[in-house]
């Protein structure tokens, strides 16, 4: 250290400005942290809740899809779904929470219309538009799935990138800066000490010469 650090009131001034920085930038990422963490576990309650409603609306779906099937054949189900080659158009938006850009997915209405599926109403039975009544509410519980765990893995991501930067701070970074005002204050004193030694025998010489013979 005493060979990288120059000892004096400068750098000391310095480094002691740097420490204050560095407990700001500490104070403030913790605060970032809190924030993203209570965000977390407030997303946390959503992503169970979605996951419970697709698991209960998949369960509710393939029940009828199987009751539709066994009554009114496989080949009706399957013409009925190739008359709708649907395309979902799904977009992700950003939001932004101390300075970190979440994602979220968003899309328009899934549930449709009977006839918005492109369905013929003579042709195609309750049973059928009951099950691709259902899936859709699938698909839509699905996203909801998809939305709430993509912002969870990067709000998740951020706090652990916040916190390794806190520990950097408080372990590395402040710590050292610390030492180093310990060390130019220890040289600094010393210089003190031995100016006032100096000073001290200079004034004795002065004193013994200006003293008069006895």
């Amino acid at each position: 250290m005493a060979e990288t650090i120059s000892p004096t009131r400068m750098n000391l001034l310095q480094r002691q400005n740097q420490v204050k920085l560095a407990q700001q930038g500490v104070d403030l990422l913790k605060r970032k942290r809190d924030a993203l963490v209570a965000d977390f576990f407030n997303i946390v309650r959503r992503a169970l809740a979605a996951r419970e409603k697709l698991t209960k609306s998949a369960e509710e779906s393939y029940t009828l899809l199987s009751l539709a099937k066994a009554v009114e054949g496989r080949e009706v189900l399957e013409g009925a779904a190739l008359a709708d080659p649907r395309r979902l158009q799904v977009e992700i938006e950003t939001k932004n929470i101390w300075g970190t850009r979440i994602p979220t997915i968003t899309t328009d209405d899934v549930r449709r219309t009977m006839l918005s599926r492109g369905q013929d109403p003579v042709a195609v039975t309750a049973r059928t538009i009951e099950s691709a009544d259902h899936f859709e509410d699938v698909v839509a519980a699905l996203l909801d799935v998809a939305s709430t765990e993509v912002t969870l893995r990067k709000i998740g991501e951020e706090i652990k990138k916040t916190t390794r930067r806190v520990n950097a701070l408080e372990q590395v970074v402040i710590p050292r800066i610390r030492g180093e005002i310990r060390y130019i204050r220890d040289v600094l004193e010393q210089r003190a000490r031995e100016d006032v030694f100096r000073l001290k025998r200079i004034k004795k010489k002065l004193e013994a010469k200006t003293a008069p013979a006895s």
